[in-house]
């Protein structure tokens, strides 16, 4: 190939790389719209003092003070922040569930999935807490505790993906689903781990959201796809 010609190489085929990043990128707007505010919020956490963050994180917390205060803005602002894993971790992790989820439910459907087991799980976990408050099992500092992240929504769209996935897989992947979420249950029972779990709970009851989508998948339906035949 002419020396000339290696730029015109180059700029063909980035400008394919980047029609194939974009189309595959568009086909789950809201996962990476998503994502992208969590890269900006991200950096901004990483930009400001340690006791100026906490400050600014309590205020989008959705514990029990700012529920009864202001429910709407923290239930909102709270999915907007990370609390630990790093973004590159959750960015792998929304490629790997929220992205098929969106795809095989529709954006408008995979938000109500998510929203659901965020909003439903936030308020029974902090409802948990509010009983152990009331018990003495807690301290009645912990109204105030932290509780901000993307957790509850994730665990809901990891359930609700059972159905996705064709028999007798689908029951393999809610045994491992369930033994994930419920194990610090057995150990801990922090009110994060009841909300993990009660999101995975609502998830699996979004059912009749998803029973008329198509296009279950199976781990194993490219073995059963024969490569075409050529004829000389």
């Amino acid at each position: 190939m002419p020396r000339r010609s290696w730029p015109a190489a180059l700029r063909t085929a980035g400008a394919a790389t980047w029609t194939r990043i974009r189309a595959y990128v568009r086909r789950a707007p809201g996962t990476y719209i998503w994502l992208a505010l969590l890269l900006l919020t991200s950096m901004v956490v990483r930009h400001l003092p340690p006791d100026v963050v906490d400050r600014f994180l309590q205020r989008r917390s959705t514990n029990i003070h700012n529920l009864v205060r202001s429910p709407g803005r923290v239930l909102l602002t709270s999915a907007l922040w990370l609390d630990g894993g790093g973004w590159p971790y959750y960015a792998l992790l929304y490629n790997v569930f929220h992205v098929p989820a969106e795809r095989w439910l529709g954006t408008r459907r995979w938000l109500a999935v998510l929203l659901t087991a965020h909003i439903g799980a936030t308020y029974l976990s902090e409802g948990v807490l509010a009983l152990a408050i009331h018990t003495g099992a807690a301290s009645r500092s912990a109204v105030n505790t932290l509780d901000v992240g993307v957790s509850y929504a994730l665990a809901g769209i990891v359930a609700v993906l059972t159905y996705r996935i064709a028999s007798p897989w689908r029951y393999l992947y809610l045994l491992g689903v369930l033994a994930f979420y419920a194990a610090p249950l057995l150990s801990g029972r922090t009110f994060t781990d009841v909300g993990h779990f009660a999101s995975v709970l609502i998830g699996l009851a979004c059912y009749p959201f998803v029973h008329d989508r198509p296009d279950e998948w199976s781990p194993i339906a490219p073995l059963h796809t024969r490569p075409p035949v050529r004829h000389a």
